[in-house]
């Protein structure tokens, strides 16, 4: 076995390129989604890189190969609230699907061109559906309905939809801010959804309501069950003798709990989280077995498990399986009690996978990619809690530099990066991320870092991150560096931080505010705090109320907190990486950070896509970003890569 070689940490050569993430996806945007069973059938979304990230509905019987239904020319994916999700529904082998170019609703039988059903609205996108389901006898989709008129306002609502699309969607119920999760009882005569009012986010208050099915399929007598303004509702389920279950953090944790004869009972209530921020529609962490259990998906120290409970709470078991991260949350069962769910581990990336919860034997149907990453060249997650401000505790996985080909000279430290996710809700996975890998397998170190606010410690850790965004999140993520020096693990003068959207405001924040790190990378990041509250849309336009703080009260904290207004404080090499068609962080917010820099006489590196928004979904454009960015870390602390890059130019580099 030949020895590895000696090279300085950051300029090993690696397997791991940049076309293998394009293939999988960068940061949240992953290569399976939105799995549900429908019958016999199993249906998921497979996004196509080497076709701009194209998006088409995938089905099979358990039995047969995977079918692509989507036909070229159609693009699966909604636009509601910007994020998206829940962009199909099935009946028996009948499809509906959103289309992206155009936002209406089409049906889509075997062996036919897909029919639009939904009225044009003469302005493309401009009338949008998502989070559909089918009645029971296949005559009606309900949909949340988004409209974008003329008018500054946008109006969401529930909606009934012919399924052959004879006649306009009529109205369910309207006149709140939000919608979502409309689910039909077994028997056809009820309804339960979820719906909430700004300034709340899904995660902070929603309700849960209940209303009868009418002849006309109007909604009569609707009733609130549960919720409100300091309690997050998530999942309404019927079970199959018609009992409504939901996930509720009344308790301060996401428990699981169901309706009987008009009151609510626990059903699982443990200091763990069941629950998931509704960033995109149609998650799902629970399902109903045959008999009287269901299965759960929990997060405990930010990892994921798959559990049963019994549905009279008398039993409670965890399976023995080897992923810890079932993210975004997709998880059904089939006919033959099978479970259906997206999961990943430390050596895989996010899967389709079937498991079969009595022998706890499982089958992968469906890879994440085609990229086949040997155990051995993996750098795996190793879970960390360290102090941070204020004698709190934060959490993070550290990962160390990996490449059986190389190690590093003896004495020198590997380079750290810093990984900011771009949540701020969201969290940090243990899956397989060959965005990670790319970096570790070259000899960088890195820490995903579960600041507060992040999702799986419990409503309390959430909340510390309201009224201090851009504070608490910058120092977890300053703290969680620092720790890893002291530990001796890093090098602490070559410290980087990167992030992405939410991660890259807190980016910007410690490059601006804090003199700890070296270098810095932002993908598409928030560094004006008003500009956003102001020009963003619906769905995030009163996030900030909680995390900042209410306008104009609050305007004097949005100035302070923002580093476009302090960017006399910016002390180090950067690269801002931003979609010219981003509708959620506008690219003024980057180019105004750019002109600061070069005012600076600073180092730095702008890169633009013309054809992308919030997030990057193109493969040629990934590939680019990447390199880009390893480029710019590789001028800017003069390492000699082992592999041609094509180099950035960098403004100012002496």
């Amino acid at each position: 076995m030949q020895s590895p070689s000696i090279a300085p940490y950051g300029t090993w050569k690696s397997e791991i390129s940049a076309s293998h993430v394009a293939e999988v996806g960068m940061g949240s945007i992953l290569p399976v989604t939105d799995l549900r069973v429908v019958g016999e059938n199993i249906y998921w979304i497979e996004r196509i890189p080497d076709q701009g990230g194209r998006q088409v509905v995938v089905k099979t019987d358990g039995r047969m190969p995977p079918e692509r239904l989507i036909p070229e020319g159609f693009n699966a994916r909604t636009m509601v609230h910007e994020y998206g999700g829940g962009s199909y529904c099935a009946y028996k082998n009948v499809l509906f699907f959103s289309n992206f170019e155009d936002q209406r609703l089409y049906r889509l039988i075997s062996g036919s061109d897909p029919i639009a059903i939904t009225p044009d609205s003469g302005q493309p996108r401009s009338t949008r559906y998502a989070d559909s389901t089918v009645s029971s006898d296949g005559k009606w989709i309900i949909a949340v309905r988004e409209r974008h008129g003329s008018q500054t306002e946008v109006i969401n609502d529930l909606v009934a939809i012919p399924s052959d699309g004879h006649s306009a969607p009529h109205v369910l119920n309207s006149g709140r801010d939000f919608y979502s999760s409309p689910k039909i009882s077994p028997d056809g005569k009820s309804m339960a959804w979820l719906c909430w009012d700004h300034p709340q986010m899904p995660w902070n208050g929603t309700e849960i309501w209940v209303g009868k099915i009418g002849e006309n399929f109007d909604l009569q007598a609707p009733t609130c069950i549960s919720g409100g303004p300091s309690t997050s509702i998530f999942q309404p389920e019927w079970d199959p003798t018609g009992t409504l279950h939901f996930i509720s953090d009344d308790s301060g944790w996401w428990d699981l709990y169901k309706v009987v004869d008009g009151n609510v009972q626990v059903v699982l209530q443990r200091e763990v989280d069941l629950g998931f921020p509704q960033w995109i529609f149609a998650l799902s962490r629970y399902t109903f077995l045959p008999g009287e259990w269901i299965a759960v998906i929990y997060s405990s120290d930010g990892l994921d498990k798959l559990a049963l409970v019994k549905t009279d709470a008398t039993e409670f078991q965890t399976l023995d399986l080897p992923f810890q991260s079932f993210s975004p949350p997709y998880l059904s069962c089939d006919e033959k009690a099978n479970l259906w769910l997206i999961g990943g581990s430390a050596y895989e990336t996010p899967s389709v996978i079937r498991i079969d919860p009595r022998s706890q034997q499982f089958e992968i149907v469906k890879y994440g990619s085609k990229v086949k990453i040997p155990p051995k060249q993996i750098s795996a997650p190793r879970s960390i809690e360290f102090p941070t401000v204020d004698g709190d505790q934060a959490h993070a996985f550290f990962y160390e530099p990996k490449n059986p080909g190389f190690q590093g000279p003896e004495g020198e430290l590997p380079p750290l990066i810093v990984k900011s996710h771009g949540g701020p809700t969201s969290a940090a996975r243990a899956h397989l991320q060959l965005e990670i890998q790319f970096w570790t397998s070259r000899g960088f170190a890195l820490v995903d870092v579960n600041y507060g606010g992040s999702t799986g410690f419990g409503r309390k850790f959430r909340e510390r991150l309201e009224g201090t965004w851009g504070e608490v999140d910058t120092n977890d993520c300053i703290k969680a560096a620092q720790f890893l020096v002291e530990q001796g693990l890093v090098d602490g003068q070559r410290l980087i931080i990167r992030g992405g959207s939410a991660g890259g405001f807190t980016t910007l924040s410690a490059l601006t505010f804090h003199a700890v790190f070296s270098a810095g990378a932002s993908y598409y990041g928030v560094s004006d705090l008003e500009a956003l509250a102001l020009n963003t849309h619906k769905f995030e336009s009163h996030y900030l109320d909680r995390l900042i703080g209410p306008l104009p009260e609050a305007k004097d904290i949005y100035f302070n907190r923002s580093p476009i207004h302090f960017t006399e404080r910016l002390s180090c090499p950067m690269i801002l990486l931003q979609g010219l068609e981003d509708e959620v962080v506008l690219p003024p917010q980057a180019e105004t950070m750019i002109e600061a820099l070069d005012r600076k006489n600073l180092p730095y590196t702008y890169v633009v896509f013309e054809n992308e928004g919030h997030g990057f979904r193109r493969q040629e454009n990934v590939i680019h970003s990447l390199e880009a960015e390893l480029s710019f870390y590789a001028q800017i602390f003069d390492l000699q890569l082992g592999e041609p890059i094509r180099p950035v130019l960098i403004r100012n580099l002496k």
